[in-house]
């Protein structure tokens, strides 16, 4: 039996889509399942939730929940990490601190202020979780799935050199989209994506060896596909290719969209024009966080009700990467998907040691990743912007040197579009005043 832990399990959506996706795999339908979250209401609800999928398929499987971190990593083969540290306060300061300054992010938890402070809020936890990792389950593989992604898992590697993947859904989702947009049987795709996680790009997106790429363009001239994507469709107008992240996150991440609120407001926001399109609130400032305000008055109700069976549960699999690793892993069925790992030579002009997002072959010998031909230079030069911020942070969180919080902060590509050098200062000084509670490394 495989022993698989989740930690950060009070986030229900992502444990109960996790886990369906686990309990929908063969080779995994008689695995233990434990749930961690140091919150004990919405781990029972979790628990409960994944129960009732077990129940509901009549599977062997068995979840387990417990508040203790140590416990649950005991024994396990893979550590999946979820948590959100600081939770919905934290996020908020984020946000609102930033914005007295004129920095307007829209979900603040990649890159910037709202990026730089999550990770280190994130990152003496994780190094609490590959320490318990090191003493209790020594072979076991770490799956991150913990935003500031790329900044997690740079400071993982070099503070534990811990076996582990960062993974997200960008790859999955975008390429799926694309896929709609020029009415191409997803199946049927080739492509071949490389970057940094939430700013990478599709070098290749090709059906039956044709470059799709003339299609896309001519998608993107109907107004329902423009008004989904204007940034991400200016960026590759204007550096060639197509991005992994959406629009009203990408647009946190460069200079040259949210360098007003006037831009924001009158410019950006207005080009979000397709119908349905509201998940992070059409690009307003701290959209996704409103999202994740409101959604907790309702989601309880929902839980409750796939629990007692008038709410459907999930019938097939999701297009997480998670399940199939850990099943590639498990039954020696090669897979290909697109992880974060250390940069050992895999893309040549981004700096060694940079946590890069790039093809992976997973087997049972684990998460192999693949050299990337002739990265284009242009977009090496966007990546490298981040990850000398991402550098910087990582710097700070394992040296506890507060002037390197401050350098990352100055250098980050937004917030030197629209801060002066003292308005920097003040912000990030107000930020870890705020939040030093959080911040062990920097109280002496």
């Amino acid at each position: 039996m495989t022993q698989i832990t989740l930690i950060g399990s009070g986030s229900v959506t992502f444990t109960r889509d996790l886990c369906s996706d686990f309990l929908l795999t063969p080779a995994l339908q008689d695995a233990t399942i434990v749930l961690m979250d140091i919150d004990p209401g919405r781990l029972e609800l979790s628990r409960k939730v994944v129960q009732a999928i077990i129940d509901h398929r009549q599977l062997p499987a068995k979840v387990i929940a417990t508040t203790d971190q140590r416990q649950s990593i005991a024994g396990s083969s893979y550590v999946i990490t979820t948590f959100q540290q600081g939770g919905l306060t934290g996020h908020g300061l984020d946000i609102e601190i930033p914005l007295k300054y004129g920095v307007d992010q829209c979900i603040g938890d990649t890159l910037g202020p709202g990026g730089i402070f999550r990770a280190l809020r994130t990152f003496p936890v994780l190094q609490e979780i590959c320490r318990n990792m090191d003493e209790v389950a020594p072979d076991a593989l770490l799956l991150n799935y913990v935003n500031p992604m790329a900044m997690n898992c740079m400071a993982v590697d070099r503070a534990t050199g811990r076996p582990h993947v960062g993974l997200c859904h960008s790859v999955q989702g975008t390429s799926e989209m694309l896929a709609e947009w020029i009415d191409v049987p997803y199946d049927e795709l080739t492509f071949k994506c490389a970057g940094i996680n939430h700013q990478a790009f599709f070098l290749e997106f090709k059906h039956k060896g044709i470059d799709l790429y003339p299609r896309i363009r001519q998608a993107t001239s109907r107004p329902e596909v423009a008004g989904a994507e204007p940034v991400r469709i200016d960026l590759m107008n204007y550096f060639g290719y197509f991005v992994t992240e959406s629009s009203g996150h990408a647009s946190e991440y460069y200079p040259y969209f949210r360098r007003t609120p006037q831009l924001v407001n009158e410019e950006l926001v207005p080009r979000f024009t397709a119908p349905g399109n509201e998940w992070f609130d059409n690009g307003r400032t701290g959209g996704y966080l409103r999202k994740q305000r409101a959604y907790q008055d309702y989601a309880v109700e929902e839980f409750q009700a796939m629990i007692d069976g008038s709410e459907d549960l999930p019938t097939s699999r999701s297009n997480e990467y998670c399940a199939r690793i850990i099943e590639a892993i498990e039954t020696n069925q090669p897979i290909r998907v697109n992880g974060n790992v250390p940069n050992r030579g895999l893309i040549d002009n981004l700096p060694q040691g940079c946590c890069v997002e790039v093809p992976c072959l997973v087997d049972a010998n684990g998460v192999q990743p693949t050299h990337v031909d002739h990265y284009p230079t242009q977009l090496a030069a966007l990546n490298r912007a981040s990850i000398n911020v991402q550098e910087l942070m990582v710097d700070a969180a394992l040296s506890g040197d507060v002037d390197a919080v401050y350098h990352a902060v100055q250098l980050d590509p937004l917030t030197a579009a629209v801060c002066t050098l003292p308005k920097i200062h003040e912000m990030v000084g107000e930020m870890l005043a705020a939040q030093a509670h959080w911040l062990p490394m920097f109280q002496k």
